[in-house]
């Protein structure tokens, strides 16, 4: 089964929840976050997937949602929040945040980026102290577009803007880990961004993860869901995004 990210938000929420695991045994963790997937689908998750850094320590799960009011999100966040509750002793959740895709190409002319379990995909954030979103924005597309298709290997890109936070992203799909690595080790990404972002103050993090579970996958032991319980007064623990 593949995944989508769709290069435009105008028919789906996409938010990310970031993980720092605490756990030796991290597969432990994977497993409960998969289970924790086809729950999601009961509260209307159209995609979701699991993307484990390959050199960091952090675990991204992702979910695309149908387009909902913001009063909604709160109350989305809030019933997912008091579902991962069980899986607190096993990792940390250090961010959780909604995002727009604005923009976004592929290889091969799809609509959105499609990736499948195994694949590898590296994301670049860019976190400002200060500044105006639309320009921050506007400087990772212009980036985006001017080294996507000179990017050898890479199948499909989108850019990606916070809702609630003056921060944005890039996600990239390889064809493989190998074609990732060329492309870092040939290029000077810092030279690269500096025209783009210089006038910025910004916190600039970048990871690559593997693709460990996508919607559709098969999930062993799994038990069908009791409904959702909503947060009570609790908070989530927030630190770096990547």
């Amino acid at each position: 089964m593949a995944c989508y990210m769709p290069f435009n938000s105008r028919n789906l929420d996409i938010c990310f929840f970031i993980f720092r695991p605490t756990v030796v045994l991290v597969d432990e963790f994977v497993d409960s976050l998969k289970h924790f997937s086809l729950c999601t689908e009961t509260l209307g998750c159209v995609q979701n997937s699991i993307l484990k850094s390959i050199h960091g320590n952090l675990i991204i799960w992702y979910g695309a949602w149908l387009k909902r009011s913001c009063e909604n999100k709160e109350l989305l966040t809030a019933s997912l929040i008091s579902m991962l509750s069980n899986m607190s002793s096993m990792a940390i959740l250090v961010e959780h945040s909604f995002f727009d895709a604005y923009a976004g190409e592929s290889k091969d002319g799809s609509s959105a980026a499609r990736f499948y379990t195994g694949d590898t995909v590296s994301m670049i954030a860019a976190i400002a102290s200060t500044g105006d979103i639309d320009d921050l924005s506007y400087a990772c597309l212009s980036l985006f577009k001017s080294r996507f298709l000179k990017m050898v290997g890479a199948t499909a890109g989108v850019c990606l803007r916070c809702q609630s936070k003056p921060r944005v992203a890039c996600l990239y799909v390889w064809k493989s880990l190998q074609f990732c690595y060329t492309w870092i080790i040939n290029s000077d990404q810092r030279r690269s961004m500096l025209p783009y972002f210089d006038r910025f103050s910004l916190d600039i993090k970048y990871d690559i993860y593997r693709v460990v579970y996508v919607s559709g996958d098969i999930v062993m032991n799994f038990q069908a869901p009791s409904p959702p319980s909503m947060l009570g007064n609790g908070e989530s623990k927030e630190g770096q995004v990547m």
